[in-house]
């Protein structure tokens, strides 16, 4: 039994930046959705945001069977596994993580690789995200929050979506991981089954009776980020946008 207790906990650890176990982490879930940043001491300085993701099989028989070989072959746990549509060969998933914000001064926009808007840490909207990675992996994407300036952001609405390619959430493993200035890392797991989605909200973050609240959303959408929007209702414009090639 101890044998597979350190096997489990090694494959988890290796999915994280930092921290060496699970009392160094809060999972937002449906029942527990949200947590105060306020609280936690950590309404203030940068808050880093990583989306992360791996490729897994499709769920088709794919647990069961997954389960049966790890047992009788537990080192294959460390081995990627080949992933393929169903007749369509190779799924290739480029996952995109953005930002919607509204500042107190009612100012609205979004921060995303689709049009190279990036963002600035240090001036309105205090939001930079920091490249665009193409391919998952364990460093992802990433945006950081000034939380310094939390009191000029009325909201924002962190989501993901699918860029360009086939739609297969249901086989794209991603986590997105809050890590605060102070207290410990929040993660929220985009595990529901959603095959035709191209968008997810992940998380919102607002100031509710003077605590800074990370909300839970995880609500997939078929269309891109004006269906987000229209979800939300945030109001803004949105045209047909292309990545820089590289």
């Amino acid at each position: 039994m101890a044998f597979w207790d350190n096997l489990w906990q090694g494959g988890r650890a290796s999915q994280f930046d930092s921290g060496s176990s699970h009392t160094n982490s809060i999972e937002l879930t449906k029942r527990r959705p949200s947590v105060s940043l306020s609280k936690q001491g950590a309404a203030a300085g940068n808050l880093r945001v990583n989306l992360s993701w791996r490729m897994r099989t499709s769920d088709i028989g794919g647990r069961s069977k997954q389960s049966g070989r790890l047992l009788r072959h537990p080192l294959k746990l460390f081995q990627p596994e080949v992933v393929q549509a169903h007749t369509q060969g190779f799924v290739n998933v480029d996952l995109d993580l953005g930002c919607m914000y509204e500042l107190a001064d009612g100012s609205k926009g979004v921060v995303q690789p689709l049009g190279n808007f990036f963002g600035d840490l240090n001036a309105a909207p205090y939001i930079k995200l920091s490249g665009d990675d193409r391919f998952g992996g364990s460093s992802g994407e990433t945006i950081f929050i000034n939380l310094d300036h939390h009191e000029e952001i009325k909201r924002l609405l962190v989501f993901v979506y699918i860029y360009d390619q086939t739609p297969a959430f249901d086989r794209t493993h991603a986590t997105i991981t809050l890590y605060p200035s102070n207290g410990p890392r929040v993660e929220i797991e985009l595990d529901e089954h959603a095959p035709q989605a191209r968008s997810c909200a992940v998380f919102s973050l607002e100031t509710v009776k003077g605590e800074l609240i990370v909300r839970r959303e995880v609500k997939f959408v078929y269309g891109f980020q004006a269906e987000l929007d229209r979800l939300y209702g945030w109001g803004l414009q949105w045209g047909r946008g292309y990545k820089t090639k590289t």
